[in-house]
């Protein structure tokens, strides 16, 4: 797996870097108002940032210019417009119908008399109101300059109030076990960052570029990429891309500041773990293009990290755990399997027969990998089978054919006492019924078997014949498909023998034309 960044346009990157402007609504029917207030603020920053203004000459312009613009720092506002009182019943659905509480809105008015301003205070939801005669250019770039930086404060509370909200939201999903791999979690884990980065409801941010890298022995192995960085399945990595890879492992192991150079401007590394301990580092998150993040944005990152590392190590336990119980699994299969004499090739090949066709027949790949690993349990019952019996050489007689098919309902008691082996039971009780309803033990007809154990009965009886028994030699696989097709709504569901004719016929099963046929033993019903 290699980490490329791709290619882009270096003054894109540069015009990406710099801060959106402020947005003020000027809202007065007086085009000179319009002109005094352009020329007034037209050279004005605030930190760091330019001044864009809005004109709306009437209230229902301003509605429009509202909610094409949801960003708007602060407006102006004339009370006296299309009506007497329009700019304070325009207040009113700024707060009310558009329940926008984050834009800086100043009343602005030349007829005091009809809005007196105590009685506007007490009864709007404004921040301040302003004769315009007392409006010179000094207070009115005082009065701006006040109401963005109340803007700004409110948006960074609310950008951490989001962002708290955020990280108790994704917790507790980073702590369940719903990720099939350590790649996907650490995916998950990027995506999460990123939206945790890009809260500002201001547009702060260009886009967030990174990756995510964890420690294997003296290696760095890349799990996950954003933005202008991608993973691909090649040989040669960009000589760039592993230079950059480097160093920061060295300062992440090292658990030291990057030197001047070392990494690009604006660029974030944190540490996956705890950093007072290297043995505890499991990996490091590198992100590009966060130089407008605050102190703040950089502590709430910090704590997600954290809590990305302690579910890391939950998680890994849990692959851990899942991986001692599949072992487990798959060693109480083979004890089945050994007691009937075949191998533990057999399991394999069952497993791959079944997750195959169970994506052929539509199943996602986690619902057919559960299905491939619950059925090299499907002869589990065989254990509670007599060896004179499972080993006989020659044909069983009725009574022992009888003991023989008890193994369906054996496996089943095996495996019914916990929730986690009901698809297997479920395919070790029904794996010999068929189509046409006179398999056995319960006769089910049809769909009424489930659709886990007509998959495995095709891919049990194919496997059968394909290779060779101590009481008969492998079948060639056009023999094998043959007799699939003729059982075809008989034995076997005829979509699941369509669906392994299909991928015999593509090549996905390991078919080849070595084996012939010499006839069927009886004590494998």
């Amino acid at each position: 797996m290699r980490l490329v960044r791709k290619k882009r346009d270096p003054a894109a990157i540069k015009e990406e870097a710099f801060s959106l402007p402020w947005k003020i609504l000027v809202i007065d029917d007086d085009p000179s108002v319009h002109t005094l207030t352009q020329l007034i603020l037209k050279r004005m920053e605030f930190a760091g940032r330019k001044i864009q203004l809005f004109s709306a000459y009437s209230a229902q312009e301003a509605k429009e210019i509202l909610h094409n613009e949801t960003d708007i720092a602060v407006a102006l506002v004339d009370v006296v417009m299309e009506t007497e009182h329009a700019g304070l019943e325009l207040v009113d659905y700024i707060r009310g119908e558009l329940e926008n509480r984050y834009v800086r809105l100043i009343i602005r008015t030349g007829q005091a008399g009809s809005a007196p301003e105590r009685e506007v205070i007490d009864q709007y939801d404004i921040d301040d109101y302003k004769d315009k005669t007392e409006l010179t250019a000094q207070k009115l770039y005082t009065t701006i300059r006040s109401a963005l930086k109340a803007y700004r404060d409110i948006m960074i509370i609310e950008s951490n109030r989001q962002g708290l909200e955020r990280i108790l939201q994704a917790t507790p999903g980073l702590y369940l076990p719903c990720f099939d791999s350590i790649d996907q979690f650490f995916q998950g884990v990027l995506q999460q960052l990123i939206g945790l980065c890009n809260l500002g409801k201001n547009g702060l941010l260009c886009t967030i570029n990174g990756f995510i890298s964890t420690f294997d022995r003296n290696h760095s192995q890349i799990r996950a990429g954003t933005g202008d960085f991608a993973l691909e399945q090649e040989d040669q990595q960009q000589h760039e891309c592993i230079e950059l890879i480097r160093t920061c492992s060295e300062i992440i192991r090292e658990g030291r500041t990057p030197r001047t150079g070392e990494l690009k401007p604006g660029s974030l590394l944190l540490p996956i773990g705890n950093e007072g301990s290297e043995k505890h580092i499991q990996g490091f998150i590198y992100l590009e293009n966060t130089s407008v993040l605050t102190r703040d944005d950089r502590h709430l990152i910090q704590i997600m990290v954290n809590q990305c590392a302690a579910a890391l190590e939950n998680l890994q336990l849990h692959f851990e755990l899942k991986e001692a119980n599949q072992e487990s699994l798959y060693m109480l299969a083979m004890a089945a399997e050994f007691k009937d004499q075949e191998t533990g090739d057999h399991l394999h090949r069952i497993s791959e027969y079944t997750r195959l066709l169970a994506l052929d027949m539509g199943m996602k790949e986690e619902e057919a990998r559960s299905c491939a690993q619950a059925s090299i349990l499907h002869d589990i019952g065989k254990l509670g089978i007599p060896d004179a019996i499972l080993q006989k050489p020659g044909d069983l007689t009725e009574e022992e054919l009888a003991v023989m098919r008890t193994h369906t309902t054996l496996g089943k008691r095996i495996l019914e006492r916990h929730q986690w082996f009901q698809l297997a039971s479920e395919i070790a009780l029904n794996h010999h019924e068929r189509w046409d309803g006179s398999g056995y033990p319960g006769g089910l007809k049809g769909d009424d078997i489930p659709l886990a154990a007509r998959i495995v009965s095709v891919a049990d009886v194919y496997d059968a014949l394909y290779h060779k028994r101590s009481y008969k030699e492998a079948w060639a696989p056009e023999l094998c498909l043959a007799h699939l097709q003729e059982n075809a709504g008989t034995q076997f569901d005829p979509a699941v023998v369509a669906a392994f004719v299909r991928l015999a016929e593509r090549g996905v099963m390991p078919v080849t034309q070595e084996r012939m046929p010499t006839g069927k033993h009886s004590n494998d019903p």
